[in-house]
């Protein structure tokens, strides 16, 4: 039996939320006999199990068996590159650790020439043996040498802050590229049957890795009342393989080692009983977006059309679909190269406009400002996966909120930022006490006014939330006085809800008043003005 390697690149990558597919292609001619094809490397991670084999050739596969491929390192170019630079800039650094060694003991001994050379001169002078000049003339040899030395130190300073600079950069993308770094693989041994001489086979590997993810992510942009949704997808993968630009596709299905239906398991009713002492001190313990303000702003000074008739909008490439019986598969627009050091590629997936009823809702209780909300109806054939969304007026950025898991047909809620021209007031409008005498009861009356303005040019409306105290003691009564107009809803917890509809320079109010009363000696809590 001959074993035969041949060269079979990435061609394919279907990526779930949790792994990747990957798919991978390549040919070879083959004599009459029984032949072992090995496909290599592949990476650590990827699930033995998942593999299968497929393709084209008049051949019978007899079995696929998984090898380690041993290396003394990594096979990648990429790192091989970063790892041999690795080691000439600590070698570098280590000369120069031995050059400032050699130097400082230069001027070590320096100094203490220096040092014994002044008493020798003295004598000398005295008895005559020296000049002056003589002794000046060492002297500015001896200081010579010790200012190149420091100059010499200086350069070695500088130098080894660039190399540690740039070790610190070839370290940080040997570990953006950690996957890559074991030296050792994996191979796929691929035994095949061939009936005749010159056999051309076509042969397809798939298998499952895992540190592989893509995650939702959207843009959603108010124009009037419409609400276009771009729908992006984040690529990133860890795997220990770069993916070249290829077929990729994005698939909602989350597969499973394993699935069963759930069964049921007896339901036991049981009397309460004492819970067990507390544990012996010293035992470990498991410690269990603001939006932005916006408004209508102007166009920049300048923004003068170059001519009469409007130019086209830029459009953007979606991704192809494929519907499942339970999921999804999208294939971008144009091929993404990913790189395996977890950096994020973004691919458009879809760009919806959806209809949308716009209002704006207001808890002056808790703050007096007023909350534009789109209504959106899911008129698509997309099941939209929750995740992050950034949200534009026009072009302007004004808030980031999360997209739920929005299926076709259905109707969902987006808060899109603080409207700044919607004005709501909440005053205290009345407010009097009364002291409890012999026998009698205390109480408390208050009445609030909430004034609500339209400066919109445009009718709005707006949802008022308010509620009234809810009483958990008999002694303890709340009593409603006035609440004008009447709420369109009320809930048993005292909720109360306005909906007003307000034409442009228009203002609303509504009143409320409550009165509590107290048996004599108690003292009331969770009050609030």
């Amino acid at each position: 039996m001959t074993t035969a390697e041949i060269e079979a690149p990435i061609v394919g990558v279907t990526v779930y939320p949790d792994r990747a597919r990957i798919t991978r292609r390549g040919n070879t001619r083959l004599a009459v006999g029984e032949h072992r094809v090995r496909i290599a490397p592949l990476p650590l991670g990827l699930r033995r199990d998942s593999i299968r084999v497929g393709g084209r050739g008049a051949v019978t596969v007899l079995g696929v068996d998984v090898t380690a491929w041993r290396q003394a390192r990594s096979s990648d170019g990429q790192v091989s590159a970063l790892e041999r630079r690795h080691r000439e800039l600590t070698g570098e650094l280590a000369e120069i650790d031995d050059a400032d060694a050699v130097e400082d003991q230069r001027g070590q001994f320096l100094a203490r020439l220096a040092e014994r050379a002044g008493g020798t001169y003295a004598r000398a002078l005295a008895t005559g043996d020296a000049t002056p000049t003589d002794v000046a003339a060492f002297t500015d040899t001896v200081a010579g040498q010790l200012a190149d030395s420091r100059a010499r130190r200086r350069e070695s300073a500088r130098r080894r802050t660039d190399l540690a600079e740039e070790l610190a950069v070839v370290a940080r993308d040997l570990d953006a590229a950690h996957g890559k770094r074991e030296p050792d693989r994996l191979a796929a041994e691929v035994t095949v049957s061939v009936d005749a001489d010159d056999t051309d086979l076509d042969l397809e590997l798939t298998y499952l890795v895992d540190g592989a993810r893509w995650q939702p992510t959207y843009d959603l942009r108010l124009v009037e009342e419409t609400v276009t949704v771009t729908w992006f997808g984040l690529v990133s993968q860890d795997t220990g393989e770069d993916w070249p630009e290829c077929d990729l596709h994005l698939s909602t299905a989350r597969p499973a080692t394993s699935t069963a239906v759930p069964e049921l398991s007896p339901w036991y009713i049981d009397r309460v009983r004492p819970a067990p002492p507390p544990p012996a001190p010293g035992a470990a313990f498991a410690e269990m977006p603001v939006p932005l303000a916006f408004g209508a702003a102007p166009p920049p000074s300048g923004a003068v059309a170059r001519s009469a008739a409007p130019r086209p909008r830029v459009r953007e490439t979606v991704a192809e679909v494929e519907q499942g019986i339970t999921a999804a598969t999208y294939r971008p627009a144009r091929p993404v190269g990913v790189p395996a050091d977890g950096s994020a590629h973004r691919a458009t997936i879809a760009v919806l406009e959806l209809p949308a009823r716009l209002d704006h809702v207001t808890v002056p209780v808790h703050a007096t400002e007023a909350h534009l909300r789109a209504t959106v109806h899911n008129t698509s054939e997309h099941t939209l996966l929750a995740g992050p969304a950034s949200v534009f007026h026009d072009a302007d950025f004004v808030a980031a909120t999360r997209l739920p898991i929005w299926a076709p047909g259905e109707e969902t809620e987006l808060a899109l930022g603080v409207d700044d021209r919607l004005r709501v007031e909440r005053t205290l409008h009345r407010r009097t006490e009364s002291k409890a005498t012999l026998g009698s009861t205390r109480r408390r009356e208050v009445e609030y006014r909430v004034t609500v303005t339209n400066h919109t040019p445009r009718p709005a409306a707006v949802e008022v939330r308010d509620q009234l105290p809810v009483s958990r003691d008999d002694a303890v009564v709340v009593r409603e006085t006035t609440v004008v107009p009447p709420p369109t809803e009320r809930t048993e917890l005292g909720e109360l809800t306005w909906r007003l509809r307000l034409g442009p320079g228009e203002s609303g109010e509504i009143g409320m008043g409550f009165r509590v009363e107290m048996a004599k000696g108690v003292e009331l809590t969770g009050w609030r003005e």
